[in-house]
């Protein structure tokens, strides 16, 4: 139930799934969801396995500081994640 104060989150429904573009990138260079997360956490994103994991099943929403360090560790741009290419 839902007061004045509570916020409504926006999941990835019906639109672009930047986690499975993400998923898929991660998949094509054989790198596991363990070690990316160890990867983003040296680079100083604050992540679990269980928050990652959430982001590529499409329900949790990316920071854009998160996107920015994939595309680090991924070694692509952000059009690449967004599927723009």
């Amino acid at each position: 139930m839902k007061n004045e104060t509570s916020i409504d989150r926006i999941i990835q429904v019906n639109d672009i799934n930047i986690g499975n573009n993400i998923a898929l990138l991660r998949k094509s260079l054989n790198i596991k969801q363990t070690d990316i997360v160890a990867k983003l956490q040296v680079i100083g994103i604050d992540i679990s396995i269980y928050s990652y994991n959430r982001i590529e099943k499409g329900t949790q929403n990316p920071t854009v500081s998160f996107l920015l360090a994939c595309c680090e560790i991924l070694g692509c741009d952000m059009n690449r994640i967004f599927n723009m290419q």
